[in-house]
């Protein structure tokens, strides 16, 4: 997996990180009085957008419909990092390149997934390691919101009861989405209950709602999906006889329409995962991001066997 700075370029970021920061933290997007708070995906910043209510700005470094595994940070996502007042971000080795990102700014930063109980990776060369997209599970995103309200606290204590109020609010609502997911799927015959998709991501969204989950590749890369991993994920959908299969927004459906081709298996249409949509589309909002993975995989695997 290609990841962090190379060479030249992480000695012109590392400089850049340097001298920015002895400028300081602290400076307020738009001149408009509120502390920043950087997350490191799309997904953070909405979960950590209801928390802070209308007291912090909350930024993302990536842009919607990024990759997040690889990103390579830019001289502009250091800069922005180093004026502002928080960073969060996931932790469990999602963001790969995040260690060297952060090396030399003298800005806080909150892990938000700690507390988390992670589910390891069971294949190829990840095997063992912590599979890092928690946050697809309602559960987990709950404790995500706490570790928030915890860090916003601390930055900015005069608001800390509208932090707790709003973190409580908000995890309501994660409740009833995640209620939501388990009943999608319990409509569905107990030997249709299989999501297949192209990354390993849904780890802990199949837990929660009883799906039995096979992946193409466990963690997305760069690299084609080998011969095996495409065979393996044919062999399993022959001999489950799944009705329906998918892939994520933020990487190439081709290996999956192989798996499609080679078994009379329907696509049954684009999960989201590692980004939101813009404003306009399917998943604006986390909520949303879990409402149309359960819909989607709901009425797919229902639908496609009939």
């Amino acid at each position: 997996m290609k990841v962090g700075f190379r060479g030249a370029a992480a000695a012109m970021l590392s400089v850049l990180a340097i001298t920015l920061s002895a400028c300081g933290g602290g400076v307020t997007a738009e001149g408009d009085g509120r502390k920043v708070v950087l997350t490191t995906f799309t997904v953070l910043a909405d979960m950590a957008r209801n928390v802070a209510g209308d007291h912090l700005r909350v930024e993302s470094i990536t842009k919607v419909g990024a990759e997040i595994h690889g990103y390579e940070p830019t001289p502009g996502d250091i800069k922005k990092a180093a004026k502002a007042d928080l960073i969060l971000d996931n932790g469990l080795n999602l963001e790969a390149w995040f260690a060297q990102f952060v090396a030399d700014l003298d800005v806080p930063h909150a892990v938000v997934s700690e507390g988390v109980a992670p589910m390891d990776i069971a294949e190829d060369a990840y095997q063992g390691k912590p599979n890092p997209h928690a946050w697809m599970s309602p559960v987990n995103a709950q404790i995500y919101v706490d570790n928030m309200v915890r860090a916003f606290s601390e930055l900015d204590p005069d608001h800390a009861e509208d932090y707790r109020a709003n973190g409580a609010a908000y995890k309501t609502q994660l409740g009833a989405v995640g209620d939501d997911l388990v009943a999608a799927v319990s409509t569905l015959p107990a030997d249709q209950r299989a999501l297949v998709t192209c990354e390993g991501a849904f780890s802990y969204l199949a837990r929660d709602a009883g799906l039995t989950e096979k992946y193409i590749w466990p963690v997305n890369a760069e690299q084609q999906a080998t011969p095996q991993q495409i065979g393996s994920a044919i062999d399993f959908v022959r001999q489950r006889g799944v009705p329906a299969v998918f892939c994520e927004s933020t990487v190439s459906d081709a290996p999956m329409q192989r798996v499609v081709e080679a078994t009379g298996a329907r696509f049954g249409g684009v999960l989201y995962v590692d980004s939101l949509s813009e404003a306009d589309g399917p998943v604006p909002t986390y909520l949303e991001l879990i409402r149309h993975d359960a819909t989607t995989i709901a009425t797919a695997l229902a639908g496609a066997s009939q």
